[in-house]
């Protein structure tokens, strides 16, 4: 048991690091003026989680660098058991790595992606998108601009989140919280 958790720890470890050391190089400065950073670790099982403004009470994030409500931003984004974020879009452009868990981001204009990790997706500006976690989920988010959501309905028609959140807790198998 311990070498299997060992071994989980070592695969979330690496992952993390490749998804920092793949933003360091596509946020790098081409004019090769560089800035530099001070050195980074973080610890999935160590960093606060807290709630995200307009997400279900089920999803929560943990900056590592940046301001999300300002800027660009790298975040881990733990998604509870049952949890589903409904169809919406970012104004930014989007990229999630999955570190771990079991669920899907469903995309309006390609296919599902199965959460298995390492699993990728580049989801552009305007994008629409919803995800769904069937066992507690762990994603890595890159945005490139301040977080904004825009939930939509079934028509593509942006709706208010107080709505679009109403309406994904009476999906069948979603626990309140």
């Amino acid at each position: 048991m311990r070498l299997v958790v060992s071994e989980a720890r070592g695969r979330v470890r690496a992952l993390l690091t490749l998804c920092g050391v793949v933003a360091a190089v596509a946020l790098s400065n081409p004019a090769g003026a560089v800035t530099p950073e001070p050195m980074m670790v973080v610890n999935p099982q160590t960093v606060k989680f807290e709630a995200i403004p307009d997400m279900p009470s089920c999803a929560t994030g943990a900056i590592v660098r940046g301001s999300p409500r300002s800027g660009p931003a790298w975040v881990l984004l733990k998604l509870a058991s049952g949890c589903r974020v409904p169809w919406h879009w970012h104004t930014a452009n989007e990229d999630l790595v999955v570190i771990s868990g079991k669920g899907a981001i469903d995309m309006t204009d390609g296919k599902p992606l199965p959460f298995v990790p390492g699993a990728f997706a580049s989801l552009p500006s305007h994008h629409t998108h919803r995800a769904s976690c069937v066992k507690s989920c762990l994603l890595f988010s890159i945005a490139d601009a301040a977080f904004d959501i825009h939930y939509v309905d079934a028509s593509g028609n942006e709706i208010p989140a107080k709505q679009a959140l109403k309406e994904a807790t009476r999906t069948k198998g979603v626990k309140k919280k």
